[in-house]
């Protein structure tokens, strides 16, 4: 079994904030492999899903972003997931909007969620898919309070088109692994050959 987890925050405030876009892509995911409602255990929101040849849990920790290793080391215990087994898919102020990157075994970026997931797991040693929401075009706007803010108006209309081209990378990433799906991906959708 594959863990595919998205970071975010709980709560109808939080729905399509820049920050939950861990949570937006799992549920892209899950609305693209027609997976049943989520159930609650281990302090997320779990559906499974198969893309491919793999069974996939997707999983949306309810802890709130800082919290979210609680989750992510309940999860991986209960489902005896190995760590060469989930990837964890969250925002990144450091990439342009609407371009991704797969990594595995890096910092956590100043993204207090994966601080957390790297402290609870006492590793940093697993695969990350980080989703870039870009920077704050004032310099003197706050980060926490830009990533807490709705996509703008703008953004909005790039979000789908956005979410099935991280779709399609994990379908990649799911069957030829990190690197191959870093080759393919690791640049912003406009650049992305066809």
């Amino acid at each position: 079994m594959k863990l595919i987890v998205g970071l975010g925050n709980p709560g109808a405030q939080y729905l399509m904030t820049r920050h939950n876009i861990g949570f937006i892509f799992v549920d892209a995911l899950a609305q693209a492999y027609s997976a049943g409602p989520y159930k609650t255990e281990h302090k997320a929101h779990t559906a499974k899903v198969r893309i491919g040849n793999e069974t996939v849990l997707l999983a949306k920790p309810q802890t709130y972003m800082n919290r979210s290793g609680e989750s992510v080391q309940a999860l991986l215990s209960y489902y005896d997931v190995a760590l060469e087994d989930m990837i964890v898919a969250h925002d990144d102020i450091e990439i342009p909007f609407a371009s991704m990157l797969f990594q595995s075994n890096r910092g956590h970026g100043g993204n207090n969620g994966i601080r957390d997931i790297h402290a609870k797991l006492g590793t940093k040693a697993y695969d990350r898919l980080r989703l870039g929401v870009g920077r704050p075009s004032h310099p003197a706007m706050d980060v926490a309070d830009y990533v807490l803010q709705n996509f703008s108006k703008d953004e909005q209309p790039q979000l789908t088109e956005w979410l099935d081209e991280c779709i399609d990378a994990i379908e990649v990433y799911l069957s030829n692994g990190l690197q191959k799906a870093a080759t393919n991906f690791n640049r912003s959708a406009k650049r992305k050959s066809k």
